[in-house]
C-alpha cells in the first residue's frame, strides 16, 4: 500500500515537471516570436511600401522595366498611405520618397529601367529612414 502512494506521488510528480517544461518552453517561444513585433514597430504602410521598392529595384537592375513599374506603382500607394499617417521628420523622408516613385514611375513608363532604378533607389533610402531607425 505504501509503495503504490509512492509510485502516484513519482508519477504526479514527474507529470508535473514534464508540464513545468513544456510551459517554460511555450513562454520562451512565445517571448522570442513577439520580440522581433516590438522591435519592428514600423508603419505597415512603410513595411509594404519597402517591399515593394526592394523588388522594383531588383528588376530594375535586370532591366525588367514593366515589372519594375508594376512595384513602384504598389511602393508609391503605400508610401502616400503612410505619407498621411506619419509625422515629423519620419514624414518628411516618406514625402521624399513619393517623390521619387514617382519619377521612377515616369522613367519606368519610358522604358529607361536605369533611371527609373536610381529613383527607386532614393525612394528606398528615404522609406528606410521613415522608419526613424
Amino acid at each position: 500500500n505504501g509503495e503504490f502512494f509512492l509510485l502516484i506521488t513519482e508519477y504526479k510528480k514527474d507529470r508535473l515537471m514534464k508540464c513545468i517544461k513544456s510551459l517554460l518552453v511555450i513562454a520562451i517561444i512565445t517571448l522570442l516570436i513577439s520580440f522581433p513585433l516590438v522591435a519592428a514597430d514600423i508603419n505597415p504602410h512603410t513595411a509594404e511600401a519597402i517591399k515593394h521598392a526592394e523588388s522594383a529595384q531588383t528588376h530594375g537592375k535586370a532591366g525588367h522595366t514593366k515589372v519594375l513599374l508594376e512595384h513602384a506603382e504598389e511602393s508609391l500607394k503605400h508610401a502616400e498611405a503612410a505619407e498621411n499617417e506619419l509625422s515629423g521628420a519620419n514624414k518628411q523622408h516618406a514625402s521624399e520618397s513619393v517623390k521619387h516613385l514617382n519619377e521612377a514611375i515616369e522613367h519606368a513608363k519610358q522604358n529607361h529601367a536605369d533611371e527609373a532604378t536610381k529613383h527607386v533607389s532614393e525612394a528606398l533610402i528615404h522609406l528606410q529612414q521613415s522608419t526613424g531607425s
